[in-house]
């Protein structure tokens, strides 16, 4: 038996607190008060094994992805394989790019399969997904920067919609990333997609070999990362104008070709101040939050 997990109701009385090891999750459920109840007790009852389920099979998760591979077992490590397959002929990636995506799906999941909810969000660490009955909706706040959180806009996702996944990635976030965005915010259809998306567009949004960015072994800050010797961005200096364009259009273009596959169905992303974002949703809307003054592009 799992004795680590912590579950808790916040202060709010509304939002119940998930924690075991590295996994943090904040969920709420909207319903009838049976059915939230009920809902809670299964999202804890599930999380309470998510992350020995996860150790089980941490060798193989932290492998490159390949088309040939053999699936895991897991439910939570299928819907990681899942999401990174697409990008596996293409990319370097790890199932490890969509945990936390896939770990807020399937405490989902199991909340959605035990009480009759009218909406629901499950983030982990900022990679969310989202339950909605029709006629529902969520309007969900968007950053700049994950370490110093500023708001940068707003998008309302309608039960109409098929977004279902929300993800950031970018080198000031919890993971280590190859690239320099200060985020990337990723809507799909599933978490798990969002969160792989999220990480390959913030990858491709860069400079390589500029002098005023920092790069470290990802093996040299953690031992055990599944990034091995490649080198992991830890602090980018003051970018011109025409630097920033140019590693957000890197970017932008990866996020349009996601865009055409079906892989995503919008994406902010954000460097220094200026935002590119790529692709709508039907009846959403993103809008500009001027917390203060920035360039907002549009692809």
């Amino acid at each position: 038996m799992n004795q680590r997990a912590q579950i808790r109701l916040l202060p709010d009385g509304r939002r119940l607190h998930l924690h075991d090891g590295p996994i943090d999750v904040i969920l709420e459920a909207f319903g009838p008060a049976c059915e939230v109840e009920a809902a809670y007790r299964a999202a804890g009852a599930r999380f309470v094994t998510v992350l020995d389920e996860l150790c089980g099979e941490l060798s193989f998760l932290r492998q490159s992805c390949s088309q040939e591979a053999a699936w895991p077992q897991g439910a939570v490590a299928r819907r990681m394989v899942a999401a990174v397959i697409p990008y596996a002929a293409e990319y370097f990636i790890t199932p490890m790019a969509a945990v936390a995506g896939a770990v807020a799906e399937e405490i989902l999941a199991a909340m959605v399969a035990t009480g009759e909810l009218s909406s629901a969000y499950v983030n982990d660490g900022g990679d969310i997904a989202l339950h909605m009955s029709p006629g529902e909706k969520f309007v969900v706040g968007m950053v700049e920067r994950p370490d110093r959180p500023s708001l940068l806009g707003t998008t309302t996702v309608n039960a109409a919609d098929p977004v279902r996944g929300i993800a950031t990635s970018g080198w000031r976030g919890r993971s280590f990333s190859l690239g320099i965005a200060d985020a990337v915010t990723v809507l799909a259809d599933r978490a798990a997609a969002a969160d792989a998306a999220a990480t390959i567009i913030a990858n491709e949004v860069n400079l390589p070999c500029h002098p005023a960015i920092v790069r470290v072994s990802a093996c040299e800050m953690a031992p055990d990362s599944d990034l091995g010797d490649r080198l992991v961005t830890q602090a980018v200096g003051e970018l011109t104008l025409e630097d920033v364009n140019q590693a957000l259009e890197a970017g932008a273009r990866t996020a349009d070709r996601l865009l055409r596959m079906g892989l995503i169905r919008t994406a902010a992303l954000s460097l220094q101040g200026t935002t590119r974002i790529v692709g709508t949703c039907p009846e959403s809307k993103m809008i500009a939050t001027p917390v203060r003054e920035r360039g907002l592009a549009h692809a």
